[in-house]
């Protein structure tokens, strides 16, 4: 996992995820409308979307396999909960045919909380909740950039 703002990229940061997230300051604006955009195919695409945080008990934590996602929100705030530890069984395995699958709970989720400008990567396999309500909920815009790793 990584974390960091848009506004703000750390030298250190792999060249790739870079250019992806300099890619969404670019082209992304408050008129993109919501749903997948290709940047190089199936292998480097953005979901941008408009949804609305939840109460953390009715938010499921997710997995990818393939693709890892960055996160980044474009307006509001959400919660994002994360564990460090390996993904349980899931309650459902989409994995072959959607690179996703849920489970109620990661195992000792910690949770950050995501600005206007935030961004987090997850790598496949870390066990990550989005959209989770910050005080009462909210609409949030975020884009999620899908990169094929695996």
């Amino acid at each position: 996992m990584i974390i960091g703002n848009i506004h703000s990229l750390q030298s250190w940061l792999p060249e790739e995820l870079r250019l992806a997230i300099e890619y969404v300051k670019q082209h992304v604006t408050p008129q993109t409308p919501p749903g997948k955009h290709d940047i190089d195919g199936n292998r480097l695409f953005m979901l941008v979307s408009e949804d609305s945080t939840e109460p953390f008990a009715d938010r499921r934590a997710e997995f990818h396999q393939r693709y890892l996602d960055i996160q980044i929100v474009m307006r509001g705030q959400e919660g994002m909960t994360f564990s460090c530890l390996p993904a349980g069984t899931p309650d459902t395995d989409w994995l072959a045919e959607k690179d996703i699958a849920f489970l109620p709970e990661g195992e000792q989720e910690k949770t950050v909380v995501l600005s206007e400008g935030d961004f987090v990567v997850f790598y496949p396999g870390e066990v990550h909740k989005p959209l989770c309500a910050v005080g009462k909920p909210e609409t949030v815009r975020k884009v999620v950039v899908k990169l094929l790793v695996a």
